[in-house]
């Protein structure tokens, strides 16, 4: 395994931020850098051998901090996903957050984790990332410090690895918030999704669960057999997928999968294997004229994410798994994306 640092921008306050090159012996390779502990870039080989980069982003950090980028490869917190009214109740105290998407609190807020610098150190033959919260920090209680160990194995399998601890109880939900394209470009309609879930989380028009929980049997939503995104995508709610898919109900200790997504023409195989109880699969339907990578333009739905978490919205949900972290607690998850190829 081979891990090459360089520098990739600089701050508004002047700290530079690296980008760290993750490849092992059979020319994978993983860019990571340290602003909001991002996924840059993920380079794997098709049925033919012939490598391309198969996440969406940009070549020029200077526009990692504009407001066209929609959270591109970054780690999401202190709470991803949705919180309703930016507002929930914990030990019958009321916490305020910031409402920065239709009147809701989106990401852990204006100043989340994915705009955030965060330290950055070699261990091993992984890439650990650090971050300390204050307290009070977008209104969450508790001085949190967060850590995500990125690793590439020789299987082509990128493992995440977060853990986190605080000093008051709290509540935490950390994802990776990458757009695969597995064709390297263009519409992601002809990938072949499986998700494997029975339930989704009912949504109102804003995303924000109602705290039913509905079957997927017979609908748009059910994805649990190799099934075209672009088949029923206009049938889904909202115009697109963005939806979280129940896994089960309880946190395992080792990674399950939880999706695989095909793309026929390269062969690219992506697999999801999670310790999470959801999965947020989004497909990218506010994607708009974004200058990337190598002079493309992204536009609606040429990326999907693949977001492994807890259920949105869960602290104002008690039925739904809890998100509370507690002091002499320890959160943790692991995710982990396997790339393969048709034989």
């Amino acid at each position: 395994m081979k891990i090459e640092q360089k520098p990739f921008g600089t701050m508004p306050d002047g700290q530079v931020v690296d980008l760290f090159v993750l490849e092992n012996s059979r020319g994978m390779r993983v860019s990571i850098m340290n602003y909001g502990a991002a996924l840059v870039g993920i380079e794997v080989p098709d049925r033919a051998g012939a490598f391309a980069d198969v996440v969406l982003g940009f070549d020029d950090f200077s526009k990692y901090l504009s407001p066209e980028n929609p959270y591109f490869g970054a780690c999401c917190g202190r709470y991803a996903n949705r919180i309703a009214r930016g507002q929930f109740v914990l030990d019958g105290k009321v916490y305020q957050l910031p409402k920065n998407l239709q009147g809701n609190c989106l990401h852990g807020g204006t100043l989340g984790f994915d705009k955030k610098y965060w330290t950055a150190e070699v261990v091993g033959d992984g890439l650990k990332m650090s971050l300390e919260s204050p307290d009070g920090e977008m209104g969450f209680p508790g001085n949190l410090q967060v850590e995500v160990l990125y690793s590439l194995t020789e299987e082509n399998v990128l493992r995440l690895e977060y853990a986190a601890t605080t000093d008051r109880k709290t509540v935490i939900n950390l994802t990776n918030h990458a757009y695969f394209n597995l064709a390297g470009s263009g519409s992601i309609h002809e990938h072949q999704v499986e998700i494997f879930a029975d339930q989704y989380t009912e949504v109102d028009e804003e995303a924000i669960p109602s705290g039913r929980l509905c079957d997927v049997e017979g609908s748009a939503m059910d994805l649990r057999q190799p099934t075209p995104i672009g088949k029923r995508i206009d049938e889904v709610q909202g115009g697109g997928y963005d939806h979280n898919y129940c896994l089960k109900s309880k946190v395992s200790q080792e990674p399950v999968l939880a999706a695989r997504v095909v793309d026929l023409p390269s062969g690219r195989i992506v697999e999801c294997r999670t310790t999470e109880p959801g999965l947020q699969f989004y497909t990218g339907n506010y994607l708009e004229n974004i200058s990337g990578k190598g002079g493309l333009i992204y536009n609606r739905q040429e990326g999907f994410c693949l977001e492994a978490q807890h259920w949105p919205d869960s602290p104002n949900h008690p039925k739904f798994p809890s998100t509370e972290l507690t002091p002499g607690e320890t959160y943790s998850q692991i995710t982990e994306y396997a790339f393969g190829v048709l034989s």
